[in-house]
């Protein structure tokens, strides 16, 4: 396969998607590093553990610096993802695995949310 042409694929994708995909794709990114993380905490796979445990903390910082803090729903928001990066920190220096199965089906959650306000906004003919 042409590598070359496949990245053009993938970031002509990426350019054509809504704004809630996008989301939806950082929030599916942010699910899949958490499972990572808790399989390579499992192997004892730690410097795999501290990456994937990383990128999640990258994700929810980014999901907080984009937030529109012009909508009241925003604050709160910001205030999860502050509670999220302070929970993925302590994760990640005590290599604690049972608070991470308490963060996962949070982020699974929240996914969900934006999966169905995405889906109905869909249906009310606005996107």
């Amino acid at each position: 396969m042409n590598m070359r042409g496949y990245q053009q694929y993938k970031q002509q994708s990426i350019n054509s998607m809504t704004k809630g995909e996008l989301l939806l794709l950082l929030y599916d990114e942010l699910v899949k590093r958490a499972t990572m993380a808790s399989l390579a905490l499992n192997k004892k796979d730690y410097t795999g553990f501290e990456a994937a445990v990383e990128r999640c903390s990258d994700i929810v910082n980014y999901l907080d610096e984009t937030l529109d803090r012009s909508i009241p729903l925003s604050r709160d928001l910001s205030r999860l993802y502050e509670y999220f990066t302070y929970q993925l920190g302590r994760i990640k220096i005590g290599r604690n695995g049972e608070l991470l199965e308490t963060l996962r089906p949070m982020f699974s959650e929240l996914r969900d949310t934006f999966h169905t306000a995405e889906h109905n906004s869909g249906k009310g003919g606005q996107g």
